[in-house]
């Protein structure tokens, strides 16, 4: 079966519901924890270092649930989610590739931040660059990944890492 060159946020509920890799494997986050709303673009080969590349994008709204906590009178997206999503969209490409398992993040090399998201900007994207697949007992991606703002580059991450297990048990 093809897999899809993107996903629209039908298709993305689908995998947080986990009709989409099958049962016992990786799922997106439900929202309001999934970070995006469509996947542009997926594909093995792109990307900066020729390996891969998932995009997506969210659409800011003064509504979204963090504006209302984070931070009273000085509302602005916390940077650890879009961390997160970029976790999520490098854990989304290993079952994507075929391999089987539940993602849990492993860590980031290093987070650099540069801007913030604002209520008033119209839209996230997010663009993760895979720079290297492991497989074997646990399958493993190494991704590089940076978060725009309205087309500004607001942050990066260096060697995101995310694993699927196939036994969450004693983790």
């Amino acid at each position: 079966m093809p897999r899809p060159a993107a996903l629209d946020y039908e298709q993305l509920l689908a995998c947080a519901r986990g009709e989409m890799f099958g049962p016992g494997n990786a799922k997106l986050p439900a929202p309001p924890m999934l970070m995006f709303d469509r996947i542009t673009r997926i594909d093995e080969t792109g990307g900066v270092h020729g390996k891969g590349t998932v995009h997506a994008e969210l659409d800011i709204r003064p509504d979204l649930w963090f504006f209302a906590c984070h931070f009273e009178g000085d509302p602005v997206m916390p940077g650890c989610l879009g961390v997160d999503a970029m976790w999520q969209l490098a854990g989304f490409y290993l079952p994507w590739l075929g391999e089987p398992g539940r993602g849990r993040a492993l860590g980031v090399g290093k987070v650099r931040f540069s801007g913030q998201v604002l209520p008033t900007a119209k839209r996230v994207r997010y663009e993760v660059d895979v720079r290297r697949i492991m497989r074997g007992k646990l399958a493993l991606i190494i991704a590089d990944g940076r978060t725009y703002v309205d087309d500004r580059e607001i942050y990066a991450a260096d060697d995101l890492r995310v694993g699927l297990f196939q036994s969450t048990d004693g983790f």
